[in-house]
């Protein structure tokens, strides 16, 4: 595993949290809330990476990561650059440490990465000049580490602790980035009653996920958590036959109201998006007052702020 942390200690990369310390992770969650404001309040700017520029190399479609990874750089005060990568030399047979070398001679700092194939951001990490930083925004279906950043937030937000919660994550475990780092991210900052509830074809190897309960009906799996962490069916890594009819599936594992009610009072629902409502969700959980998912969005920017002025505000300035 590529290190992330320079000799000093201090945060170079981020491609996984599953090396972090708890408290690593809750310096990055204390830094992401100084950077949350209430919807409609303007947005906190600062010069901090003044002079700075982040390379945003998406091979994957994104719109919240991509989207909140830009509007952070801007109001840090950074410089930020959209490959395109489908318009790329890429295209054309570039290597990706060749467009890497490209951006690092135009003299970027950071690269923002998501990829479906396993290994390309720590490949990166692995290759860059010694000023440069490598973020995951998304690795095939092992890490997506700001997402489980950002999903703690909130979680913290609403619950104001992490010791003695139950939290489920409820679907398509097995190909999901989104719950091996908030696996991860929860499992550092205390959480001990975590569950994965999914059939049986869903589920991850018997060797991941150390310390979760393996749950196959979404009624117990959900019965008296704090926290329901839904997640779409990840259809673009099924083969086409083995991809669950919607339907059935919405009968058998989608999140209704009825079933919401078998947690704990109080307990909030949380969705990374995009939502596939009436699949893995019910419209009217999505948009309930137990729904924290828009909240999620907000804390993306708040969370990718505080990791690049982490990675690289001892260079930044005006």
């Amino acid at each position: 595993m590529t290190e992330q942390l320079r000799p000093d200690g201090s945060l170079r990369h981020l491609l996984t949290l599953e090396s972090l310390s708890r408290a690593q992770i809750e310096r990055l969650l204390d830094r992401s809330q100084t950077y949350v404001r209430p919807l409609g309040e303007r947005p906190p700017r600062s010069t901090a990476l003044a002079g700075l520029t982040v390379a945003n190399l998406f091979t994957e479609p994104s719109t919240r990561t991509r989207v909140s990874f830009e509007l952070a750089a801007k109001r840090l005060g950074a410089e930020v650059v959209n490959l395109e990568v489908q318009l790329s030399s890429r295209v054309k047979g570039e290597s990706m440490l060749d467009t890497v070398y490209t951006l690092q001679a135009l003299h970027v700092d950071a690269l923002v990465i998501r990829d479906a194939e396993a290994g390309v951001p720590g490949l990166v990490a692995g290759h860059v000049a010694a000023h440069v930083s490598v973020l995951s925004a998304g690795e095939a279906h092992v890490a997506h580490p700001t997402q489980g950043l950002l999903d703690a937030l909130t979680i913290y937000q609403r619950k104001q602790r992490f010791a003695g919660l139950a939290v489920a994550i409820v679907g398509d475990i097995r190909h999901s980035r989104v719950a091996r780092s908030a696996w991860h991210a929860l499992r550092a900052l205390g959480v001990t009653d975590l569950r994965l509830v999914a059939p049986a074809a869903l589920m991850p190897a018997a060797e991941e996920f150390e310390g979760c309960a393996r749950v196959r009906s979404i009624a117990k799996g959900i019965e008296g958590v704090d926290v329901v962490m839904m997640l779409r069916i990840q259809k673009e890594r099924f083969g086409d036959a083995d991809v669950p009819d919607g339907d059935k599936y919405f009968a058998a594992w989608g999140l209704t109201p009825e079933r919401l009610a078998l947690a704990r009072p109080g307990a909030i629902v949380m969705h990374p998006q995009p939502m596939n409502r009436g699949v893995e969700i019910a419209s009217l959980v999505a948009d309930g007052p137990q729904s924290v998912i828009r909240d999620q969005v907000r804390n993306g920017v708040a969370v990718r702020m505080a990791v690049l002025a982490e990675v690289l505000g001892t260079r930044g300035g005006a």
